[in-house]
């Protein structure tokens, strides 16, 4: 790691974990959607002064309809459908589900750019999809109730949502201004989730508990802007490999998160399937390191 590295990535752990915790606060008193609407609304602005005091590009016309299709997908479908699930099922449950996108960006990649993956990949692709299917069943074992299973359909739909995003912006990732990216997607993820909002959950909620106002500042500028920034900055500090393994443990501390903050539990089930989900992860980031 370059200097510094190694406190950076303990803290982009942290917050990026954080971020479902904090949702679980949220969508305890308001709806989800609604909660998102706020949230993307509120920081956009934000986003468009760092742009213009940072002197942002704007995106060339072939790359602002894949930012316009990463808003769409890669975070506000992404994170409409997480906040569904996490008014559902535990916060730690929806973070290692989400966790299993690069699983997705690996398996597009392949069949959709005919990008050769190694054989150790694809059998971390097969052990992480087979984490993920052991833990759906053994909750059904467990008798799934229906909101919980929406809710565990809901994690998978976004985790698939974002692995679209990714794959239809990557070709103009190394072409677009980090902010103006962000800026961009910000601004399609809250008028989708307005559209959604008003359309599935009604009139816009009254009024917030402080500690629920708390959690979603923080989710806007902690998460949404600082997690943002605090991950470039580590992938000029650690190798991008290392960055990746980093990222697993995101999920871990998410559910450790869920149960000192909001009395979450876990069952042994989902620990098994979490150990295999984040076993195949792990070698699929292995795997595509040396190669």
């Amino acid at each position: 790691m370059g200097r510094g590295g190694l406190p950076i990535g303990a803290a982009f752990v942290a917050i990026w974990a954080s971020a479902f915790t904090v949702a679980g606060i949220v969508v305890r008193e308001w709806p989800p959607l609604w909660s998102l609407a706020i949230r993307f609304g509120l920081t956009a602005p934000l986003l468009l002064g760092l742009a213009l005091l940072l002197r942002s590009r704007l995106p060339a016309p072939r790359d602002a309809g894949r930012v316009a299709l990463l808003g769409l997908f890669g975070m506000g479908g992404y994170l409409a459908m997480a906040w569904l699930a996490m008014a559902r099922i535990p916060t730690g449950l929806v973070a290692l589900i989400c966790a299993t996108t690069p699983l997705l960006v690996a398996a597009g990649e392949s069949l959709v750019f005919r990008r050769p993956l190694p054989g150790l990949a694809w059998l971390g692709l097969a052990i992480g999809w087979s984490g993920v299917a052991l833990l759906g069943f053994l909750r059904a074992l467990d008798g799934l109730a229906a909101a919980e299973a929406s809710g565990f359909a809901l994690a998978v739909g976004a985790a698939a949502s974002q692995a679209v995003g990714l794959l239809v912006y990557a070709p103009a990732k190394a072409r677009v201004d980090m902010w103006a990216a962000s800026l961009g997607q910000t601004a399609v993820s809250a008028v989708l989730c307005l559209g959604l909002a008003l359309m599935l959950e009604g009139a816009a909620p009254r009024g917030a508990a402080p500690f629920t106002l708390a959690a979603l500042a923080w989710s806007m500028v902690v998460v949404g802007i600082g997690g943002y920034a605090l991950y470039f900055v580590m992938l000029k500090r650690v190798p991008a490999s290392t960055a990746s393994a980093l990222q697993l443990l995101a999920p871990p501390l998410a559910a450790v998160f869920g149960w000192a903050l909001l009395g979450e539990r876990l069952y042994l089930s989902d620990i098994a399937g979490g150990v295999l989900t984040l076993g195949g992860l792990a070698l699929l980031v292995h795997a595509r390191s040396r190669g």
